[in-house]
């Protein structure tokens, strides 16, 4: 029996890094899934990855989805409500940054992008399904922040380090409410982790560099222990980190000029 069968989980950004070892890590525990993210091929090969080598017998849905679209989010949720009749758990992992870090040089079109994706499609696609969790009495919510969210600076940046404060807001504000009607949500803030997204950063890390930090099924590893632990538990919030530090002064100073 795994830890989660007979369970229904929406993950974002499951094509690649932290969503795609989620997904991996769920299916090995019974999960049915819903992988979204922006492109259809790359989930579509992490679906055939885990129905050939992990769990023939999970049931997964592949919805591309572009989170900058309020309307694409709540239509993933109702969609994925439609196929599978009840959402027990949801993973808000898919995350974006922008290029420009500062405040002097982020354009509006950057600032709102990156709200879209970090704080707006999550806020919408976690409304689309909270009715269902609470008619349930049961749901999980876990939220792939950043420790920018609470020591933010040019390494995140201005517009990242605000809309991942925004998503951690968002979460205290759910378990707050609902807690008492059985909805729960843990916001996992990881420093430095070995993912697509770093392609983006002003300076883009070598592999020295990225040899110091988290891989992602490190985070996945963390996100099922969330899912996993008795409903009588919720874990609110993890800050995890590497155990090896590395200086980042070239990477700070970068990304203090960087702009599109």
């Amino acid at each position: 029996m795994g830890l989660l069968n007979d369970k229904n989980a929406i993950i974002t950004g499951a094509g690649s890094g932290i969503g795609k070892e989620t997904a991996k890590l769920f299916a090995k525990e019974g999960c049915n899934l819903v992988l979204s993210g922006r492109r259809k091929e790359p989930l579509l090969e992490v679906k055939n990855e885990i129905h050939n080598n992990i769990n023939k017998t999970v049931k997964i849905s592949v919805q591309p989805t572009d989170l900058e679209n309020l309307s694409d989010a709540k239509a993933l949720g109702e969609k994925s409500l439609k196929e599978f009749g009840s959402i027990h758990i949801l993973v808000n992992n898919a995350g974006h940054s922008s290029l420009a870090r500062s405040i002097r040089y982020t354009s509006d079109e950057e600032w709102k992008s990156v709200f879209k994706v970090n704080a707006d499609g999550v806020f919408k696609l976690t409304q689309s399904v909270i009715e269902n969790m609470i008619e349930n009495k049961n749901g999980t919510i876990i939220t792939v922040s950043s420790i920018a969210a609470i020591n933010p600076g040019l390494l995140g940046g201005a517009s990242y380090s605000s809309a991942k404060a925004a998503s951690l807001a968002l979460m205290r504000s759910i378990n707050s409410e609902l807690n008492d009607k059985g909805i729960r949500t843990s916001t996992i803030m990881p420093a430095e982790v070995d993912t697509p997204i770093l392609n983006g950063r002003p300076l883009n890390p070598d592999s020295e560099a990225r040899s110091t930090m988290m891989m992602p099924e490190d985070i996945a590893s963390m996100i099922l222990m969330c899912a996993t632990m008795p409903h009588r538990t919720v874990i609110q919030e993890i800050i995890m980190s590497p155990i090896q530090d590395r200086d980042r002064s070239k990477d700070i100073e970068a990304a203090r000029s960087a702009k599109l």
